[in-house]
């Protein structure tokens, strides 16, 4: 895996070993950011269920002001420290090693971008968002994306909460939901 483009282009980044993550295509995660490019200048951006670190790192490497990287495995916070080092933008980046609620009921600030990307089959989309939406960390204009294997399932869970699904892309088994706030 490597970043796309922007300051940090070309560099490898590591990745966790084992079936608990799977890393963001690159062909899905350069679509993503074709989509975001417009966005991403000087955004806050939240990187739940972070992995290594991927995402928020492409982010910053196009132009991102601050990242900040959230994962309960200890593996997945030194993999994304060793990224945040080889691309250099640990002064760009807050990372918490804590539980998904856990650091949603925590942070204060609110965000322009946040990625959720869960464990696909683990129910955790739904209470994200709620959490999200009930702590108000999401900016007027922000956005949330979730990526998933089973839209359908996503897309139910999330009729029922305050929140738009304003867009739908389709990578193969990936699907890209996009939403913002209702109104």
């Amino acid at each position: 895996m490597r970043v796309i483009s922007g300051k940090a282009k070309g560099t490898k980044l590591e990745t966790l070993e084992g079936d608990n993550t799977r890393p963001t295509l690159d062909r899905v995660k350069e679509a993503l950011f074709n989509i975001l490019q417009t966005r991403l200048y000087d955004a806050n951006i939240l990187d739940l269920f972070a992995g290594s670190g991927a995402l928020g790192i492409e982010a910053l490497s196009r132009g991102a002001r601050k990242v900040t990287f959230c994962d309960k495995e200890i593996k997945a916070i030194k993999i994304i420290k060793n990224n945040l080092t080889k691309t250099k933008f640990e002064e760009k980046s807050t990372v918490i090693n804590q539980d998904y609620i856990k650091c949603l009921n925590n942070l204060k600030e609110k965000f322009d971008i946040i990625f959720l990307d869960p464990p696909y089959k683990k129910g955790f989309v739904k209470d994200a968002v709620i959490e999200i939406i009930d702590k108000n960390l999401l900016n007027e204009e922000g956005i949330i994306i979730i990526e998933t294997d089973d839209e359908n399932k996503t897309l139910e869970q999330l009729k029922e909460l305050d929140i738009n699904v304003y867009d739908l892309r389709k990578y193969g088994r990936v699907k890209l939901l996009f939403l913002n706030r209702k109104g």
